[in-house]
């Protein structure tokens, strides 16, 4: 048997910790502490992620059974459950979220030559936002209409590999559009966005950046045809036009052509009406396009049942942002470790066996292998015979 690191310690491991160390510094979060640090913080959200944990009574209570193993975790200073309440709720949340910036950066790369579906050079990215339900009562910072509170998590999500490339938390009320404000724009790059980011100006920004978008049209948008382009119109394909804008403030907002390509789904006959400023590409490949903007909305379904980010451990502001932010950093170590460990299983997958298993001495790849266990007594057994 496999006599080194625990299986945690493997997964934790995949930590930049000088580039921790640098965020932790970066926001006086070492300012006053002399035994339970930022990394032993990191550490215990990190283990309640990865094994479900839901409350800080289920942390202290699941580590304190395993006392004599926290050290190999790399956890120095014990896991009581008020010291890790009051770190939460104090140590500023900003270290996790530029720390999860950090790890996008060294797990994009890993991915960058993977196929989405769609076979483009071009950077491709799907833009939306999830609000993420809070009780009023509870969480008063976060009030959103008279009964209800919540946190909005947006999101810019490279398709290549799903590895979000921008995360932002903003309250509930704050509407998604306004974040196209303060987007950095890659040139080149084609972003997929729905109908709640149809803000004319907004898009105009993109195109004097030289980036592509791909958005729906309102059923009220108002539309001039300048010309229609030839179409293959067997796979779904109604129409290919170039268009401008005839409402008087849309036309001000964006005065340059649009492309408006309107396609019937198969799958449900509903006819969808594409706007974009990608003019060389194929009316199918901009439907075969948009489509794929749904990647987004699964990531939002996946890390919502799978990462402890609808039962919160603390209920301030910044014991909420540092719980979804070191949840990130998680869903991020095990995309880095997928790919360091040359692993073919989904995410998924590795999350669940590695929950099972935190407590274990196998090496993690180990505890993917398929060898069939084995069934039958070794014919040199050195086991008595009883029975003549």
């Amino acid at each position: 048997m496999h006599q080194g690191k625990l299986v945690f310690s493997q997964v934790m491991a995949h930590l930049p910790l000088d580039i921790f160390h640098a965020c932790v510094a970066r926001y006086g979060g070492a300012r006053k502490i002399k035994t339970f640090s930022c990394l032993d913080q990191f550490y215990c959200m990190a283990f309640a992620q990865l094994t479900y944990r839901e409350s800080l009574r289920d942390i202290e209570a699941c580590l304190g059974s395993q006392r004599t193993k926290l050290w190999h975790m790399g956890i120095r200073g014990g896991c009581a459950r008020n010291t890790l309440s009051n770190a939460n709720n104090t140590r500023d949340w900003r270290i996790y979220a530029d720390l999860a910036n950090a790890l996008i950066g060294i797990a994009r790369p890993m991915y960058a030559a993977d196929a989405f579906g769609v076979d483009l050079a071009n950077a491709v990215y799907a833009l939306d936002a999830s609000t993420i339900d809070l009780c009023l009562s509870v969480f008063p910072w976060a009030k959103f209409r008279t009964t209800k509170a919540g946190i909005k998590l947006h999101t810019l999500l490279d398709l290549r590999g799903n590895i979000p490339s921008i995360l932002h938390i903003s309250n509930a009320k704050w509407h998604e559009v306004n974040w196209l404000d303060s987007l950095p724009l890659e040139a080149g790059a084609i972003y997929l966005m729905d109908r709640g980011y149809l803000d004319f100006a907004r898009l105009y920004r993109f195109t004097h950046a030289g980036a592509f978008f791909v958005t729906r049209a309102k059923h009220n948008t108002q539309m001039k045809r300048v010309i229609s382009r030839d179409c293959d119109k067997t796979g779904g394909v109604l129409s290919d036009q170039e268009v401008l804008l005839s409402g008087y403030y849309a036309r001000k907002d964006y005065p340059m052509r649009l492309r408006r390509v309107r396609f019937r789904a198969p799958e449900t006959g509903k006819v969808l009406v594409f706007l974009t400023n990608h003019f060389a590409l194929p009316a199918e490949t901009i439907a075969a396009l948009y489509k794929q903007r749904w990647q987004v909305e699964l990531f939002f379904k996946w890390i919502k049942q799978h990462l402890r980010i609808k039962a919160f451990v603390g209920e301030s502001e910044n014991a909420v942002k540092t719980q979804i932010w070191i949840a990130v950093c998680v869903y991020l170590l095990v995309a880095i470790l997928k790919k360091r460990l040359k692993l073919h299983h989904s995410l998924y997958q590795i999350l669940q066996v590695i929950s099972v298993n935190c407590f274990e001495k196998s090496e993690v790849f180990r505890l993917f292998d398929k060898t069939p266990p084995q069934t039958t007594t070794p014919e040199n057994s050195n086991q008595l015979n009883l029975l003549l």
